[in-house]
């Protein structure tokens, strides 16, 4: 795997692809940089060689070329955490890239309007990816959270470098963590799998049962998995038609001698609401009317002393209505029992919107080991794919 590391980019301009699609506020600020923050080793690597960098990314799902989603409104924090004022042009393609791209300078930073403003970008489009390939010399991808998609500046364009092409530190740190879990990992590895849905799952469980020794299964997803065994679970969210599905996977686990661990016991509410009425429930004698939105406090011991026995860990997904505080005690628990076997010399990935929020918001993010900045990337490496985005490099 080629890197960044492996080029000298001294009189050269670097064109990164990297994942500037970062959360905003009704007044355009960013409220989560690390995704940007997660980009600054790349970018300092080339300037430091003496080299240049164009930077291409997108910004949320335009229609129309709304203002909402210009990266206009990522330059200012952008400067601020590289310590260095980033230069900004309102297209992607045309004269007046072309002319922006010529002036720059060794040691300057020049940031290009959304991708997603054309569609040919997402369609894959070749003129469009060739257009590109002009503003720089080398073409780095260093957004792992968009690897997944065979669009125009993630997959197409890298046949325009067939000898001037990395990986950025971060997209191949990504593919190293997820490699550790799926690979190299310490026995005994565990998976926590949480989440709404059994249905967008399962390609993951299927795919890492013959690599893991426990299987701990949370959040909605997990009352498929009670009602499939003869349990009661009242109004709790079901997939109807995915019950013979949650039946396999406990068989198929057993047949590789993967220990799964379901709730025994929930929160249980009158309502979908952080003013309902609470109590704690056998997780399979729940009442008519009544839902479980978080695991119990016997469910956490459980858990708990699985994970204290680990040495590899991947967590995918809450097993409570975290969001709700409420609801958030089951999922709060589990992180800070991952962070503590992580101090204990496991290693642990954090990945998927939920379980990186979940970390976030209860301030673990620095006491787990991985945290991954691509939730469908690395679902999809779980999964066995091989991305667009990293086989176009290779």
């Amino acid at each position: 795997m080629k890197t960044v590391n492996d080029i000298d980019f001294k009189s050269k301009k670097a064109l990164i692809r990297v994942d500037f699609n970062v959360p905003l506020d009704e007044n355009f600020h960013v409220t989560d940089d690390t995704r940007i923050c997660a980009a600054k080793p790349t970018i300092l690597k080339i300037l430091e060689d003496g080299g240049s960098c164009v930077l291409m990314s997108h910004l949320g799902r335009p229609k129309n070329k709304e203002t909402e989603f210009s990266l206009q409104h990522i330059v200012k924090p952008l400067s601020a955490i590289l310590g260095i004022q980033v230069k900004f042009v309102d297209d992607c393609i045309g004269e007046k890239v072309e002319k922006a791209v010529a002036d720059l300078k060794s040691g300057e930073i020049l940031l290009l309007e959304n991708l997603r403003y054309y569609e040919e970008e997402t369609k894959g489009d070749r003129a469009f990816a060739e257009k590109l390939s002009s503003f720089g010399d080398v073409y780095v991808n260093d957004a792992f959270g968009t690897a997944h998609r065979a669009h125009a500046s993630t997959a197409i364009i890298a046949e325009f470098f067939p000898d001037n092409k990395c990986f950025g530190l971060l997209l191949a740190s990504e593919i190293e963590n997820v490699k550790k879990v799926l690979e190299s990992s310490k026995k005994p590895v565990t998976a926590i799998i949480g989440g709404a849905k059994v249905s967008s799952k399962i390609t993951i469980i299927e795919n890492i049962l013959g690599k893991i020794d426990h299987l701990i299964i949370g959040g909605g997803m997990a009352f498929t998995f009670i009602k499939a065994k003869g349990g009661k679970i009242g109004s709790s969210l079901v997939e109807e038609d995915k019950q013979n599905l949650a039946l396999d996977i406990l068989k198929a686990a057993k047949n590789k001698g993967v220990a799964v661990h379901l709730p025994v016991d929930a929160i249980i509410a009158d309502s979908f609401s952080e003013s309902a009425n609470t109590k704690i429930s056998s997780v399979d004698d729940i009442s008519d009317g009544w839902m479980g939105l978080d695991v119990g406090p016997k469910t956490n011991e459980i858990f708990a002393e699985v994970l204290a026995k680990s040495k590899t860990i991947l967590w995918n997904g809450p097993v409570g209505v975290f969001e709700m505080e409420k609801f958030a005690e089951g999922t709060k628990i589990l992180g800070q029992n991952i962070a503590k076997a992580t101090q204990n010399g496991a290693f642990s990935l954090v990945g998927g919107g939920d379980s990186v929020a979940a970390v976030q918001k209860f301030n673990l993010a620095d006491k787990v080991s991985y945290v991954s900045t691509g939730g469908g990337a690395m679902l999809e490496m779980l999964e066995g794919k091989t991305l667009p985005g990293i086989k176009a490099l290779l």
